[in-house]
């Protein structure tokens, strides 16, 4: 285990640092997830387009209650591990080039798992209507990417949400297609 912790914390020096001051507006920027809002109105727009109000308010309804358990799971794991910050590691933070200062713990990444959790959860609500929707899975990339940038996770924190999001997207989608089944489709 201290080896593959060593490999993640090499490895995060070394993507940490391909970034340049020229590039650090951009990636404080994608970090942000206000500047993403134009994404989710989009969506919100085609799911209310597809399916009406009614029906596509209930997905957007699922889409807000699947980002608030997202958060909290992240916490919970968090606070349980309780892994410092590359920032706040005295091992490795004076190795990297750190835009922000969080406080909180690092396992596991929170942008990366709800992010991919959401980014999942719409492709696999949308992918029958729209084919170019698979492309919404950049987001999760370039916002998680975002956070090795800043010095602020570690790979495997990012590796490890992106798994656990893309997991309980699957899981939780196909809870919702059978509430969906029983309410919309029964009527």
């Amino acid at each position: 285990m201290e080896k593959l912790i060593q490999i993640d914390k090499n490895l995060l020096i070394f993507l940490n640092n391909l970034g340049n001051t020229e590039w650090d507006f951009i990636w404080l920027a994608i970090t942000n997830q206000l500047y993403w809002s134009p994404l989710f109105i989009f969506i919100f727009y085609l799911v209310i387009k597809n399916f009406g109000w009614k029906r596509g308010g209930f997905m957007i309804f699922s889409m807000i209650l699947l980002v608030a358990f997202s958060d909290q799971f992240t916490n919970l794991i968090k606070n349980s591990v309780q892994r410092l910050r590359p920032n706040n590691d005295p091992e490795i933070k004076h190795l990297l080039r750190t835009l922000i200062n969080p406080q909180s713990f690092s396992f596991m990444s929170g942008h990366a798992t709800t992010s991919t959790f959401f980014s999942v959860f719409v492709i696999l609500l949308l992918k029958d209507i729209y084919k170019y929707i698979y492309f919404v899975i950049l987001f999760p990339l370039v916002f998680a990417y975002s956070r090795l940038y800043l010095g602020v996770h570690f790979p495997i924190d990012i590796i490890v949400g992106i798994t656990i999001g893309a997991t309980f997207a699957k899981i939780y989608f196909y809870f919702f297609k059978q509430i969906d089944t029983k309410i919309f489709r029964s009527v």
